[in-house]
């Protein structure tokens, strides 16, 4: 698992992403996987039932949840978030649009931030049924493009 705070740190820079057997992750994260699962289907109502039904930490599951999926949810999801600062400059945000739309991606939601000390940050929701494999390809061209500081994916659903 990447460490998160070193791929934030440096522009740039991009998350890896890895297939791993579960028989040999550590058991907290199958733990995590297992408690999200557990809410998702409706079997407990909170993350606090979750965790002691799977006898796992909260604070163990707030540090994994958002970076642990099973497989056959990620071949499912369409949609991904992705995290961007960009420099406070014309069109800056019209190039990385662009560059979605070139890619087969659909963007569906935008939030920008109010640029501060000359940084935006902008939050991108986009639909990648049409994209295939080309996500990775994707946060990789925005981190290369002028005016885009960092891109990261926080998202799948």
């Amino acid at each position: 698992m990447p460490n998160k705070k070193a791929a934030e740190s440096k522009p740039g820079t991009i998350e890896r992403y890895y297939l791993v057997r579960e028989d040999i992750l550590p058991e907290a994260l199958v733990k995590t996987v297992h408690a999200k699962e557990l809410l998702v289907r409706g079997d407990v109502r909170t993350i606090h039932e979750a965790v002691e039904l799977v006898q796992l930490s909260r604070s163990a599951f707030y540090k994994y949840k958002d970076g642990i999926f099973p497989l056959s949810k990620l071949d499912r999801e369409r949609i991904v978030t992705i995290s961007m600062d960009l420099e406070h400059r014309s069109g800056i945000l019209s190039k990385v649009l662009g560059m979605i739309a070139e890619l087969e991606g659909n963007v569906l939601t935008i939030h920008q931030t109010i640029p501060l000390q000359g940084i935006a940050n902008v939050i991108i929701s986009v639909e990648t049924s049409l994209m295939g494999e080309n996500v990775a390809f994707l946060l990789e061209r925005l981190t290369e493009q002028d005016g885009v500081s960092r891109a990261t994916l926080i998202g799948q659903g």
